[in-house]
């Protein structure tokens, strides 16, 4: 089986570094992008498996990044993981509808979390 790539696309170091962590116990290649510029051109040039996504990043939201990948032919299937403090109603309707696959609020629980990745990723349980 070949090794899945997820992009972790998150401004808070504490976030980036436990996502890290968990992703690497998952037996994930981690890339990381610090703000919603660099996550879409890291999707475009790495094509992750997966897309862990924070909503609130300098340069674009995870709304609008989310936004373009559903935009664009070529990336639209990449599977998308909301991350967000914001746990609202209207901002998971917001995120569904730019079209996450997964709306996640934090602080989440690292084992639904790694429960989810292993779904979405098709990976074997730990």
């Amino acid at each position: 089986m070949t090794q899945k790539t997820v992009l972790v696309a998150d401004d808070e170091e504490n976030i980036v570094v436990s996502l890290e962590f968990l992703l690497r116990q998952l037996g994930c290649a981690v890339k990381v992008a610090r703000d919603g510029d660099e996550a879409i051109a890291m999707i475009r040039e790495h094509r992750p498996d997966l897309v862990l996504l924070d909503v609130m990043m300098p340069a674009r939201s995870g709304y609008e990044v989310c936004q373009m990948l559903r935009d664009d032919p070529a990336l639209r299937q990449t599977p998308v993981i909301m991350l967000t403090a914001k746990g609202r109603e209207a901002e998971i309707a917001r995120g569904r509808a730019v079209g996450a696959d997964v709306y996640v609020t934090k602080p989440f629980s690292t084992r639904e979390l790694s429960a989810r990745i292993r779904g979405m990723l098709d990976l074997p349980e730990a």
